[in-house]
């Protein structure tokens, strides 16, 4: 499996982005696309996730520093993700990487449970 990541930019504080990501290869019936990011000098960390069961019923997790800011979704059919970012702050400028969990349909916010990495894709977010 492969995913790919895109939209990453420079945006002024209070703007927004569209993040994709696009897995290639087989995600199982059940699975969780989900986001994560590492600022400079700081450790990685969850942002969102959303997962689609066998009977492609969805479920989404969110970090609460993106709540109501972030949204997620997806296109089943296309095996994607999108993080619709708003109201963007300086604090979110981080490479934003996405991921991927084949185990099932968790939305975990742990890393230990995605097998599968994209490249990053970088957000900046001046003040």
């Amino acid at each position: 499996v492969q995913l790919q990541a895109s939209g990453g930019g420079l945006v002024q504080a209070g703007g927004s982005l569209r993040l994709s990501c696009a897995a290639s290869g087989r995600t199982g019936s059940s699975y969780t696309l989900g986001w994560f990011r590492q600022a400079p000098g700081k450790e990685r960390e969850f942002v969102a996730a959303m997962s689609r069961s066998v009977r492609s019923l969805v479920r989404t997790n969110y970090a609460d520093s993106v709540k109501g800011r972030f949204t997620i979704s997806g296109d089943d059919v296309k095996s994607s993700v999108y993080l619709q970012m708003n109201s963007l702050k300086p604090e979110d400028t981080a490479v934003y990487y996405c991921a991927l969990d084949t185990s099932g349909w968790v939305a975990s916010s742990g890393q230990d449970r995605y097998r599968y990495w994209g490249q990053g894709t970088q957000v900046t977010v001046s003040s």
